[in-house]
Parts: structure tokens; sequence; C-alpha cells
């Protein structure tokens, strides 16, 4: 399996505001700074993660966004299974239509199942238990936060 660029993205959103125990919400652009992505592909992910919950907002001078509740116990499983948008993973129709083996073909299902193992697999990481402290340090330093306390 591989991630799309837009749930790598969203899954290191979610690693630093993990890692930012600070209590003040972020700025998008301080996010964006944070995990080295353009500002524009993070606020996607941003606006994605609060609509599914992950994230709360605060607006205003001091707004930003934090993990909420949902996005504290989330799992990796989780959060790839509600940002991925692909329907399957074998592309079955051609330029005709749909493939002529569609019916006597097990590849579909077989994909299918091997997705759903890679999400149960990821079921057992927590998104906030991924952020090493010593390792998060200088990344949260250079933008501007406190590292937590170790």
């Amino acid at each position: 399996m591989r991630m799309t660029a837009f749930e790598d993205v969203s899954l290191r959103a979610l690693m630093l505001l993990a890692a930012n125990d600070s209590g003040v919400p972020l700025a998008t652009r301080t996010i964006a700074e944070g995990v080295g992505t353009p500002y524009n592909h993070v606020s996607k992910a941003v606006l994605r993660l609060r609509e599914l919950g992950y994230l709360e907002s605060t607006r205003g001078r001091a707004g930003g966004v934090q993990l909420s509740a949902k996005g504290r116990s989330a799992t990796v499983g989780s959060v790839l299974r509600d940002l991925d948008t692909r329907a399957d993973l074998a592309d079955c129709e051609t330029a005709n239509g749909t493939c002529p083996l569609n019916f006597q073909c097990g590849l579909r299902g077989a994909l299918r199942r091997a997705r759903e193992a890679f999400y149960r697999e990821l079921d057992g990481v927590v998104v906030a238990s991924l952020p090493h402290e010593r390792q998060m340090a200088p990344m949260l330093m250079q933008i501007g936060l406190r590292p937590p306390a170790a």
C-alpha cells in the first residue's frame, strides 16, 4: 500500500499537533512550517481533519487548531480509512468500459482484503504515540514552541 500525499501531510499535521503540549492552538502556517509542507497542502488537510472531528479550531487572533479528544485517541488505521477516497486499488475500467475479466477475476477482492489488513495492522498504532520527544524537540523549538517536558 502506498499513502497519498494528502494522507501523508494529514498524518504529519496530527503528529505535530500531538507533540504540541503547550495547550496553545497552532496556526495552519505554523503547522506547514513545522512539517515542511506548502501551506496550501496543509490547509486542505487541516480542513478535512477538522471536518472528520480529529481537530478543534479556535477563531481569532490567537486562534488555530489542536487535537480533539477523537484526535488524541485516533489510530493511524482509522485516520487513513477516513481519508482514503480511492474506490478500489485496481482500475477495472478500460477505455471501452468495464474489463472483460471483471466477473471472473479475484484481483479486486484480494486487493480489498490486503488494504483492510494494512489498516488493521495500523489500528494498533495511536497517532499521538508516534512523535518521540527527543526527535521532535528541535523542530518544535524552530517553530517557536517549547518541547514536551521529559
